[in-house]
């Protein structure tokens, strides 16, 4: 038997939903239950992954939101019957080590991405380095983000990143507005790979990271990897799985 935990995003519409769920579905205390099923939307989604990622359990998510990628398309089914046939998909989130003006780190995971951006009217003024060797000396730009396969959908493809197949074990790095080199695409890297980002001039160009949501002010700079210490176990629909949903993505990028 399934032992379902709901959690719902706090909005009116989700109120009416709740109220339907409850009435089919028992909500067993989070440390019966066998799975977390959450309603709402990617951004609810991503909080709690992080949120709930401690109890070790597989996710299910149900897209009472707007575009909910991450989710699973909301219709009036057997959730237990759904459950039993879905999919699990694991991924992995990046680490994010970012080092302040004032020599304070902030630490952070990101599952979509780490984005850096200007804090002022100035451009940033960036290095980049992948391992040990410096893939871009000096970029100067909006900004430049560092995406997951889940997350290369999301905020990355907007400013025209590749989009990369969930298995394969690469991060994307794209420039957010690139000024100088104007034709500087980014870069798609190992997932084993440790990157850096330097800030150039502390002084004059301050920039923010940001990891999905958790943003970090006056950067010197960011260390970012993925951790493959933490796994999210994500349960997707037979005809409707992450995998399936990046390849679509992927096939209208070529028209």
């Amino acid at each position: 038997m399934i032992k379902c935990h709901f959690i719902f995003d706090k909005s009116k519409k989700n109120k009416k939903i709740k109220k339907f769920f409850l009435l089919k579905n028992k909500n067993f205390n989070i440390n019966k239950s066998n799975v977390i099923v959450v309603l709402g939307g990617d951004g609810f989604m991503l909080k709690i992954l992080k949120k709930y990622q401690k109890y070790n359990k597989p996710f299910y998510g149900i897209n009472t939101g707007t575009f909910g990628f991450l989710m699973n398309k909301f219709k009036n089914y057997n959730l237990q019957k759904n459950i039993l046939k879905s999919k699990l998909i694991t991924i992995s989130p990046l680490s994010m080590i970012a080092k302040t003006k004032k020599n304070r780190t902030i630490s952070a995971i990101a599952i979509n991405e780490v984005s850096l951006f200007r804090q002022s009217r100035q451009t940033a003024s960036l290095q980049i380095i992948n391992q040990k060797k410096i893939i871009i000396k000096k970029l100067v730009s909006d900004g430049v983000l560092i995406s997951t396969p889940a997350g290369s959908t999301a905020y990355n493809s907007s400013v025209n990143g590749p989009i990369l197949s969930l298995n394969s074990k690469k991060l994307a790095i794209t420039p957010i507005s690139p000024f100088r080199p104007r034709s500087w695409p980014g870069k798609i890297v190992s997932s084993k790979n440790t990157i850096k980002v330097i800030n150039l001039n502390i002084e004059k160009r301050s920039v923010s990271a940001v990891a999905d949501n958790i943003e970090a002010k006056n950067i010197k700079n960011v260390i970012i990897k993925l951790n493959n210490k933490i796994k999210f176990n994500l349960l997707y629909d037979r005809n409707n799985s992450l995998t399936k949903k990046i390849k679509l993505e992927q096939n209208i990028r070529k028209y």
